[in-house]
C-alpha cells in the first residue's frame, strides 16, 4: 500500500503508467510490440496481480497493489514498481546562488555550504570589529569623564571663564578633542551629578567586552566557536523537525531474470540477427534473405552480450536474451540500437564479459580489451575505437579467456591465443607474440601493429595459437581463402610494428580470422 507520492506525481499518473506497462500499445510505424515492451509486460505481470485506488477524503493517497501470488516477496514487488513507474522520481534542484564574488553561479551543495560558512565568518568578523570600535569609543569617553570627576570644580570654573573652553580643557587635563567635546555637551547639573561608581562599573563591563571582542578578532578558533554557538541557538529557536527523510539510497533497478542456457547467435552480412537454442549447429543449413549471407555464428549463452561495431568507432550492446528466435530471418540489429546519421554496423561478436578481443583498424593500430570493457547500457552505444581520417574498423578477433579465468570452458578453439597475425592489402604478413599488445579498458587507438607502406591498409589482425584463415579477392573478383599453419606463420615472425614479409597468397587479403 502506498500512502505518499513524490512531488508532482498523482495517483492517476501511476495508474496510467501501470496500464501502459501491462497493456502496451504498438508504437507508431511498428507492426508489433518491441522486445522491450514484451519484456517489461512479462516482468510486471509476473509480480503484480491487481492495483486499486482507494484514495478518499480520509486518505489523500491510498494505492493498493496486490502481488501475483503470496510467494512474491514484498521487496521484489516494490523494486519492480519503483523501477518502472513514477513512484520513484528525481526532483530537480536549482542550486544557483549569488556567491561571495557577487555573481550568480550554479554551485554544488558542498560549495554552497563552504561559501555560506565563509560568509558567516566574515559577518561575525565585521560585526565584532564594528562593535569593538563602539566599545573603545565609549571607554575613551568614560575615561575622560572619570578624569573630570576628580576635578569637577576646576572644570566648571574653566568652562565659565575661558573664551575657548575646549582648548583650555584639553591643555589643562590632557584630554582628546573627542573627550573635551563630550564634557562640553553635558549640562552643568549633569556634570555635577557624575557618579564615580557608575562610571567605574560601566568601564569594567566595557573592558570585559573589549577583551572578548579582541579574542574573537585575534583567534580564528574563538571566532568559529562563536559561530557554532550562534547556529545552535538559531536551530533551537527556529528549527523544526525534518519532514522529508534524507538518506543515501540506490536507484531501484528491476533485474530481468534470464535463464542461463546455451545458444547460438547467427548474424547475417546485412546485420540481421537471430538466436538458436543449443550449440553445434551446421551453419550451411541457415537460410537468409535474397542477396544476404552469413557473417558469423557465435556459440555463447543467453546471459552473454552481442556487440555491434559501428563504422564510426562506437560499439553497441544488445543482450543475447532479447534476440529473436531462429524462426524466419530474424530481426535487423538496427532496431535494437540507435545509430548516428551516416553510421553503419560493420562487425559483430557475441560472448561472455570476461572474453578478451583483439581490436584493430585499417591504419595498422590495435589493442586488446574484454567484452565487459566494450559493454554499455546506452542504446546510442559507447565510443571506443579511435579512427583516423579514412580508417575503418577491422573484424574483431577472439583472444579467449585467460587460464586463471577458466579458458578451458570459454576460451574458444585452441584456448587463450598466444600470437597475433597481421595481413596487409599489399600481401605482407607479420606475426608476433600477443603479450606485446597493450590492454586498453577505456578504448582508444592502441599501438602500431604493422608498419604499412603508402596506399596500403591493414586487411585484418587475428589472435591465434596454431593457424589463421586469410580471405580476400583473386582474379575476376573471386572470393579466395587460405589457411596458414604454424610453420608459415613462424616464417613471418617479427617484432610488433615491423613491416613483415611478403606472402605467396595469389590474392589480395581483405580479412584475417582465427582458426585455432
Amino acid at each position: 500500500m502506498v500512502t505518499e507520492l513524490p512531488p508532482g506525481v498523482s495517483s492517476q499518473k501511476v495508474l496510467e503508467e501501470i496500464e501502459e506497462l501491462t497493456n502496451p500499445k504498438v508504437k507508431a510505424g511498428k507492426k508489433a510490440l518491441s522486445q522491450d515492451q514484451v519484456q517489461l509486460k512479462q516482468s510486471v505481470l509476473s509480480v503484480l496481480d491487481a492495483v486499486r485506488d482507494e484514495s478518499s477524503k480520509d486518505a489523500a493517497v491510498r494505492l493498493v497493489f496486490e502481488p501475483k501470488t503470496s510467494r512474491i516477496a514484498q521487496n521484489e514487488l516494490t523494486t519492480t514498481l519503483l523501477a518502472h513507474t513514477s513512484l520513484e522520481t528525481s526532483a530537480p534542484v536549482n542550486l544557483t546562488m549569488v556567491g561571495l564574488d557577487g555573481k550568480p553561479t550554479q554551485k554544488s551543495l558542498r560549495q554552497m555550504l563552504v561559501e555560506w560558512i565563509e560568509f558567516r565568518q566574515r559577518t561575525i568578523e565585521r560585526r565584532s570589529r564594528h562593535r569593538l570600535e563602539k566599545v573603545l569609543d565609549r571607554i575613551h569617553i568614560l575615561e575622560g569623564r572619570q578624569l573630570v570627576l576628580l576635578n569637577i570644580d576646576e572644570v566648571i570654573a574653566i568652562i565659565r571663564a575661558a573664551d575657548e573652553p575646549r582648548q583650555a580643557l584639553m591643555a589643562r587635563f590632557r584630554l582628546s578633542e573627542r573627550q573635551a567635546e563630550d564634557i562640553l555637551e553635558i549640562r552643568l547639573r549633569q556634570l555635577a551629578r557624575l557618579e564615580a561608581i557608575k562610571i567605574e562599573q560601566e568601564l569594567k563591563e566595557l573592558r570585559g567586552e573589549q577583551a572578548k571582542l579582541e579574542e574573537i578578532l585575534g583567534s580564528p578558533a574563538a571566532l568559529r566557536r562563536l559561530m557554532i554557538k550562534e547556529i545552535e541557538a538559531d536551530t533551537k529557536q527556529f528549527g523544526d523537525p525534518r519532514r522529508t527523510l534524507i538518506q543515501a539510497e540506490k536507484k531501484a533497478v528491476a533485474e530481468v531474470k534470464v535463464v542461463d542456457e546455451p545458444v547460438t547467435v547467427v548474424v547475417s552480412q546485412k546485420g540481421w540477427v537471430r538466436a538458436r537454442q543449443g550449440h553445434g549447429h551446421d551453419a550451411s543449413t541457415f537460410a537468409f534473405k535474397a542477396g544476404d549471407g552469413l557473417y558469423g555464428t557465435f556459440e555463447c549463452r543467453t546471459v552473454d552480450t552481442l556487440l555491434a561495431f559501428g563504422s564510426n568507432g562506437r560499439v553497441y550492446t544488445v543482450p543475447v536474451s532479447i534476440l529473436p528466435g531462429a524462426r524466419g530471418d530474424g530481426q535487423p540489429l538496427t532496431t535494437f540500437v540507435e545509430l548516428e546519421a551516416g553510421t553503419q554496423l560493420v562487425h559483430y561478436f557475441a560472448g561472455a564479459g570476461n572474453v578478451w578481443l583483439l581490436l584493430s583498424n585499417s591504419g595498422g593500430y590495435g589493442f586488446v580489451a574484454t567484452v565487459e570493457n566494450l559493454t554499455s547500457r546506452q542504446k546510442g552505444g559507447k565510443s571506443f575505437l579511435s579512427l583516423g581520417a579514412g580508417e575503418t574498423v577491422c573484424r574483431p578477433s577472439l583472444v579467449g579467456v585467460p587460464p586463471a579465468d577458466g579458458a578451458a570452458a570459454s576460451g574458444g578453439p585452441g584456448g587463450f591465443a598466444t600470437h597475433v597475425c597481421c595481413a596487409s592489402t599489399g600481401k605482407r604478413i607479420l606475426t608476433f607474440e600477443i603479450k606485446e599488445l597493450k590492454p586498453m579498458a577505456n578504448g582508444g587507438r592502441g599501438l602500431m601493429l604493422m608498419d604499412l607502406e603508402p596506399k596500403e591498409e591493414l586487411a585484418g589482425a587475428a589472435a591465434y595459437t596454431r593457424s589463421v584463415k586469410i580471405t580476400g579477392l583473386g582474379r575476376g573478383d573471386k572470393d579466395r581463402e587460405e589457411v596458414l599453419e604454424i610453420r608459415s606463420l613462424n616464417n613471418a615472425k617479427g617484432a610488433r610494428g615491423r613491416k613483415g614479409k611478403v606472402a605467396d597468397l595469389g590474392f589480395k587479403p581483405l580479412a584475417v580470422t582465427r582458426v585455432e
